[in-house]
Formats: C-alpha cells, structure tokens, sequence
C-alpha cells in the first residue's frame, strides 16, 4: 500500500471470539447482515445479497431520520480469508469506494480488518466510527450465538 493511499484509506480491526468461517459468513448471508449491520442510532437493516464475485448487495439502514442506501458489487470472494466489494451511498461522494474486509487467525479467535479506501476525506471519520460500531455488534451478535448460520458463499 503506498503512503498516499494509507493516508486516504480508514482501517478498523477487532478481534472476536469466532471462526474466521462464522465471520466471513455473516458478511454475505442477508439474514445476518441485518442483524449486525447497524453502526450508530441504526435500529433497522435490510439486506439482498448475490454471493459472487461480480453480484451485487443492497443494505437499507433505517435511523430516525431517512433511509440509507449502501450499494455495491463484490470483486473478489476468497472464504474465509477476504472479501472485496465496492461500497456506494450517498456518503461516499461521486466516485466508487473500495471495501477489503480480511479475517486473520489469532489465538483469541479471528482478527477482523476492514480498510476502506477512496472515500472523501470529509467522510472518512463517520465511516471510521461506523466500521467500528458495525464491528461491535458483529462481536456481540457472535458472542450471543445471534447469527443466522447459512452458508452464503
């Protein structure tokens, strides 16, 4: 990674108490999406996924105020190591952002990092702030055995 594109680029790690199987999962199953995707005052997600390299997601999260609309096309589908997908809302300004979440093993469990890259840099610390609340509750959701177990990809 070059130095201009660290400086641009938010990156958020946390380490939970799960496989890196169980975690890549519940980034591609729809069902638990909505149950952990919700960074902040979120209090409601959907989801539609198309699980493939080139398919595309749809996650709505609803706040007290309007609707949020993430949309996206995954670009590379590598279980249970990384995942590559866009990620465009209306907060990510007029180009295409890049999202590369990646799951190392480590004695506590699996190391989960997120680095999300090309976002304006008047937007990268709201979207740090929701990466790490989005990570809590993934951790929380997996802690509490929350999570839809469907194999997605």
């Amino acid at each position: 990674m070059s130095a201009t594109l660290a400086s641009e680029a938010v990156v958020v790690r946390r380490t939970i108490p799960a496989s890196a199987e169980e975690l890549f999962d519940a980034w591609l199953n729809p069902l638990a999406l909505a149950v952990w995707m919700r960074p902040g005052t979120i209090r409601d997600t959907r989801a539609t996924v198309d699980a493939r390299v080139g398919g595309e997601y749809e996650i709505v999260m609803r706040g007290a105020e309007s609707p949020i609309v993430h949309r996206g096309v995954y670009v590379a589908i590598e279980r249970p190591r990384k995942l590559v997908f866009t990620w465009n809302s209306r907060f990510t300004g007029d180009g295409e952002t890049l999202v590369t979440v990646e799951f190392l093993p480590v004695k506590a469990g699996t190391e989960v990092v997120v680095t999300h890259e090309k976002l304006p840099e008047s937007e990268r610390a709201g979207h740090s702030r929701g990466w790490t609340s989005g990570l809590e509750h993934l951790d929380e959701a997996c802690q509490q055995r929350q999570l839809p177990t469907q194999r997605s990809a």
